[in-house]
């Protein structure tokens, strides 16, 4: 790929216009050297309305496309966000890719968010045309950018490692109550359930703390995964028809196949010098507490590293006699107005938005390729699918088995389309 010219400016343009792409938003108020140039949704109010955001936070100014197509040719944008829902990912691509080999554009990079796909091969065919169109890509994984992250990572590997020896075992875990939009719930649009849409955080901010600063991001080899899954919660009838409801009928458990609620994973890795690590991560979407809540540890011989998102210094109480309309206003996925209540004072920095988009705007500015790409979406694919195979399969499985490059979790498939072999 020949040198890039160093821009001074970097001109990104918003490919869907939903929850995160507010998260985005928000947290681009903290990145310099960047505008969000262009806006591009299929639904017209939507892409409208975030343009006239983005706008309004000083971000702009922006323009609502009515086409993918349209923004890429233009000329106006250098990069890419891919923030559309997981079924819409492949053909995002495709079609940015179509655009760019038609030479239309001065598109130079491209960002898409977790996961990069809902199965290994939509994953590596993600990689393939974004490689194949010459473009720089980077895999939106936040929490890998969570200033708590960075910063204890820093730590213990300055501090503990030199003297105690390298870590070995990372714990993650995110739980909330249930996601905003239907497609969430749906295996076919989704690629799963709570395993796919929540542990693909956990399994890569746990790679990352485990892996040594400045030492390739495949240095740990993915060895073995074990993997469990539950519905617990919202198969009870009063909580599938709860869920029927919210989402305007779309989404019913009690005809359709339901996703999991519960998911647990333990991978294995190796060092290049044959030593054993491990991740295990549990994720859920039957957690009731004050909000969306991530817990890190990270372990070693003679350390450990604890964080938790809900343990926040600031603290509000209302008693009963305080009323007021259901928001998300203090925390991610409130679940409460009333009682003590945590308050994330900048949630976008917090979970690693601001930093991440940091990164990404400086990195594809400069020219440069970026530590966190594609190909570690890949691995994350790979993960999640050794995972969701291992629970069907109720045994260990290896990374070394071919199968699990064609491999789509049961609550994915069509129901014909029965077990796996």
């Amino acid at each position: 790929m020949p040198a890039l010219p160093v821009l001074d400016t970097l001109r990104i343009g918003l490919v869907g216009a939903g929850f995160i792409a507010g998260f985005h938003l928000q947290s681009m108020i903290g990145v310099r050297n960047l505008r969000v140039a262009g806006v591009y949704s299929p639904t017209p109010a939507k892409r409208e309305a975030l343009a006239a955001r983005a706008g309004a936070l000083g971000l702009g100014p922006a323009r609502a496309f009515d086409s993918l197509e349209a923004m890429i040719a233009s000329g106006e944008v250098d990069a890419l966000w891919i923030l559309t829902p997981n079924h819409t990912r492949l053909d995002t691509m495709r079609e940015i890719h179509r655009v760019v080999g038609s030479g239309r554009g001065a598109l130079r990079a491209v960002a898409c968010e977790k996961p990069l796909a809902r199965t290994v091969a939509e994953a590596r065919e993600m990689l393939r045309l974004a490689e194949d169109a010459g473009l720089l890509h980077g895999y939106l994984e936040n929490q890998l950018f969570s200033t708590a992250v960075l910063r204890g990572k820093e730590v213990i590997w300055r501090r503990a490692v030199p003297s105690a020896g390298r870590p070995y075992l990372a714990r993650a875990a995110e739980e909330h109550a249930g996601p905003h939009e239907p497609w969430f719930w749906q295996g076919d649009k989704q690629g799963g359930g709570v395993l796919s849409d929540m542990m693909c955080h956990s399994v890569e901010v746990a790679r990352f703390l485990l892996t040594a600063p400045g030492a390739a991001r495949d240095s740990l080899r993915l060895v073995s995964a074990s993997g469990t899954v539950a519905n617990l919660k919202w198969t009870q009838p009063r909580y599938a028809a709860q869920l029927k409801q919210r989402t305007g009928g779309q989404v019913d458990y009690t005809l359709q196949r339901p996703s999991e609620d519960f998911a647990r994973g333990v991978v294995t890795l190796a060092t290049a010098d044959g030593q054993e690590v491990m991740i295990e991560a549990t994720t859920s979407w039957a957690y009731v507490g004050a909000g969306l809540r991530i817990q890190l540890e990270l372990l070693g011989p003679e350390y450990s590293l604890e964080f938790s998102s809900l343990a926040t210094g600031l603290k509000v109480f209302l008693s009963r006699a305080v009323s007021g309309g259901e928001g998300e206003d203090l925390v991610e996925k409130q679940n409460a107005e009333q009682g003590l209540m945590p308050i994330l004072e900048d949630e976008a920095g917090i979970y690693g938005y601001t930093e991440e988009n940091r990164y990404f705007t400086e990195t594809f500015r400069k020219g440069e390729a970026p530590f966190e790409s594609f190909a570690d979406g890949v691995e994350v694919v790979r993960m999640l699918m050794a995972l969701y195979r291992s629970a069907e399969e109720e045994r260990t499985v290896r990374f070394a088995e071919d199968a699990l490059e064609t491999y789509v979790p049961g609550v994915a498939r069509a129901p014909d389309q029965g077990q796996k072999p």
